[in-house]
């Protein structure tokens, strides 16, 4: 599983993303934030539904991260992959009231919208294919329109 998620997330956690700081002679890497969309409870769990929960558990998992805090309304964990810091979120909010956890902690972090990344059920794909892409559309979730 490592390698296969790892190889689609590879090309978005390039270390060529640095951001400088007030001083040109030091320079440090800006976190990405993967939040995986979905609805907390059993009733939801293994569903198409909760894909994006899916897919930080099994990121977390390869990379040893522990989603154990409650962090602006999500279960929350931070590590490093190769060197860059990564921030991965659940929020519990409801797949419609996520942007109250995530614009929170990309707020928080002080994030530019290109270092966050959204996982969710897009309905507009087939079932088990997945679409990486710096822009695109809602897949009919309220909670990304808008």
């Amino acid at each position: 599983m490592r390698g296969k998620l790892w190889v689609r997330f590879a090309p978005f956690l390039s270390k060529r993303y640095v951001s400088s700081s007030s001083s040109p002679s030091c320079s440090a890497i800006q976190p990405w934030l993967f939040v995986g969309l979905g609805n907390p409870g059993e009733k939801y769990q293994s569903t198409r539904h909760n894909v994006g929960f899916d897919m930080i558990d099994a990121f977390a998992e390869s990379q040893n991260i522990s989603l154990t805090k409650n962090h602006f309304k999500a279960l929350f964990g931070e590590g490093m992959v190769d060197g860059v810091p990564v921030l991965l979120a659940k929020p519990q909010t409801y797949i419609n009231l996520s942007g109250e956890s995530a614009g929170a902690l990309a707020a928080y972090y002080k994030l530019p919208l290109h270092r966050v990344v959204v996982a969710y059920d897009d309905t507009d794909l087939p079932c088990g294919v997945l679409r990486l892409q710096p822009k695109g559309g809602y897949g009919r979730h309220n909670g990304l329109s808008g």
